[in-house]
């Protein structure tokens, strides 16, 4: 089976995330299908099915993340350094606009684009891989090629 890289710290969140669901909203809307059926004729009851929906939705990440934690590669990050590969903090610099932006690589689960955590599969992650400081990579996006030079690549 293939593994998934994740950092340690997407790995707590993960983790956290799973314990919450099993702890609160699982319960949660158990009571809250309870409360739905004393409501009588279950057929016409909105609640209910608004809850049996919603537990459906937490039982399929409840297994989504447990098939995550157990694949799960946890990568020391405090071991690593040179050039751009998992993990990897890297600072770049639009070349076009000079406008500097910095991602982290990480896997596919912990990516979050808003947190500027980029998927290792994404376009731009792909072309920074085996960079160093100094280099250029173009990339193609959907609005068209960007060049961007890698400023700095640390692992934090």
């Amino acid at each position: 089976m293939e593994k998934f890289p994740l950092t340690p710290r997407g790995f707590a969140q993960l983790d956290a995330e799973l314990k919450e669901l099993k702890t609160e909203r699982r319960p949660a809307v158990i009571r809250a299908i309870a409360e739905a059926r004393e409501h009588g004729d279950l057929s016409e009851n909105a609640e209910y099915h608004a809850a049996r929906e919603e537990q459906s939705h937490i039982e399929g990440r409840i297994k989504e993340l447990e098939a995550v934690l157990s694949l799960a590669e946890v990568i020391d990050l405090a071991k690593l350094s040179g050039t751009v590969k998992f993990g990897a903090t890297v600072e770049l610099a639009d070349e076009d606009t000079d406008e500097e932006i910095t991602y982290q690589i990480v896997g596919e689960y912990e990516a979050d684009i808003d947190r500027f955590l980029l998927n290792i599969k994404s376009p731009l992650a792909r072309a920074l891989i085996g960079k160093e400081e100094g280099d250029s990579v173009e990339v193609r996006t959907p609005g068209g090629a960007k060049s961007y030079e890698v400023l700095s690549v640390k692992f934090v």
